[in-house]
């Protein structure tokens, strides 16, 4: 195979998208393309953004073109089921009408199980907060390519809210936390085989450590920390991890990803 053709659907909302270009210097989605180019040079690649009609409708016009599909992250919240976040849902599930590679991130992993059955709601142990600490692979997780050559216990950048309460049938879990039972899972869905990640390995620690500044009054109000105090610590020790964290380890799943794509 030459180039990779790869379709990247976006996250967020237009006033999200400002939000994370200011904190993060990118959206979702170029932040993805950034890394994908980074790891596979010669990709090519399309952005679109499901609440834009016309982009759906040419990207499912096109989908047969691409070798993967990503979807990324976003600061949208399911249950609000608002009319933009059912565009992205029947996105996913117009998709999976077709044979595809998927990889959902964090926001992208709950659109996609909600659009294959499964149910989202707010995480029963809490968020986290820039960073998820001590992820660890299953045994099924080590069978899985998505996991080749990664650690089988990782701390990664991570931001979320709200979690997967209930898998797509079938659905295979990977990995999970002491925050979130599904940080990883497989699933098909249709035609589609889809690669869900809770956590951000396209996210470097001080994109997340500005993006939870820039959050931090929301974060306080939620009394997800006692204090500002006890907010800083929690940066400080995101600082710290960072200078812990490889490049290789954390976007090992990312190129994993592209490999399965290459293959099939």
């Amino acid at each position: 195979m030459s180039n990779l053709n790869i379709l990247i659907v976006e996250g967020n909302d237009p006033k999200n998208n400002d939000f994370f270009i200011k904190a993060a210097k990118a959206s979702c989605s170029e932040n993805l393309k950034n890394l994908v180019l980074k790891l596979e040079p010669s990709s090519v690649i399309k952005i679109i953004n499901p609440s834009n009609d016309d982009q759906t409708k040419k990207a499912l016009e096109n989908i047969k073109n691409y070798h993967g599909i990503i979807f990324t992250g976003g600061a949208m919240r399911l249950n609000d089921m608002t009319d933009e976040i059912k565009k992205h849902i029947n996105f996913a599930s117009n998709c999976f009408k077709y044979e595809n590679k998927i990889l959902a991130i964090c926001w992208g992993l709950q659109v996609c199980s909600v659009a294959a059955g499964g149910k989202v709601a707010t995480g029963k142990n809490g968020a986290h907060v820039g960073i998820a600490t001590d992820i660890e692979i299953n045994n099924e997780g080590q069978k899985n390519p998505i996991y080749k050559n990664k650690k089988l216990k990782f701390t990664s950048p991570a931001f979320n809210y709200d979690e997967v309460c209930e898998m797509p049938h079938g659905a295979t879990l990977l990995s999970s936390d002491k925050i979130n039972n599904v940080m990883g899972l497989y699933f098909t869905s249709g035609k589609s085989e889809i690669w869900g990640l809770q956590y951000h390995p396209d996210y470097e620690y001080w994109q997340m450590i500005n993006l939870s500044s820039g959050r931090k009054d929301r974060i306080i109000k939620n009394k997800l920390f006692n204090d500002e105090n006890d907010f800083q610590k929690h940066l400080d020790y995101i600082k710290e991890e960072d200078k812990k964290l490889d490049f290789q380890n954390r976007t090992c799943e990312i190129k994993n990803w592209l490999n399965i794509i290459k293959i099939n």
